[in-house]
């Protein structure tokens, strides 16, 4: 049965490590017969929440920004699969300031019920992506039909385009595509 897949990656880095496995992921999706779409937050317009909580009442945001229209596309998502590289040992400031946007789906109806996170860093200890882990499951939490259903941890890349001499993590990123 095909799937509705939304990437979002949050790297800025023009060749950067989280966006080539995001897109292996994609490339093992597209192989699988799903419907894949691939965002990258570079170039949005995209401001910080303002915590006022008009969403809540209309499930709109009051800002009329670039989030408007992803939030359509992550509430019809079947499958969100989120790249971040690891900054400080936690997700990329777009990916937490995207997230937060998504305030309006919450409690909301939405389709997503398998989400997926993808992570970059240069520390090879595979743990440095714990807390950005720990944040996306802080998220996933507020919606109660929603799960964490796999993680590609990329560590120890740190140059652009390094990941591409890991072949066992590209491979990781395009299996984790493939079966979603």
């Amino acid at each position: 049965m095909s799937k509705k897949v939304l990437i979002i990656s949050s790297s800025f880095r023009l060749q950067s490590n989280s966006d080539i496995l995001a897109h292996e992921a994609q490339r093992g999706a597209i192989e699988a017969g799903n419907d894949v779409e691939f965002v990258n937050l570079k170039g949005k317009n995209i401001n910080s929440c303002l915590g006022c909580m008009t969403c809540q009442k209309t499930l709109r945001c009051v800002q009329d920004d670039d989030m408007r229209e992803l939030v359509e596309k992550v509430r019809k998502a079947d499958v969100l699969i989120f790249a971040t590289p690891i900054y400080f040992y936690e997700m990329s400031g777009q990916m937490k300031t995207f997230l937060d946007r998504c305030y309006p789906l919450y409690p909301g109806d939405y389709n997503f019920r398998d989400v997926y996170i993808i992570t970059a860093s240069r520390a090879s200890a595979t743990h440095t992506s714990d807390t950005a882990t720990m944040g996306l499951l802080g998220w996933i939490t507020c919606f109660e039909k929603a799960n964490l259903a796999g993680m590609v941890i990329g560590a120890g890349v740190l140059g652009p385009n390094e990941v591409s001499e890991h072949p066992d993590l590209l491979e990781q990123a395009y299996e984790m595509g493939k079966n979603l």
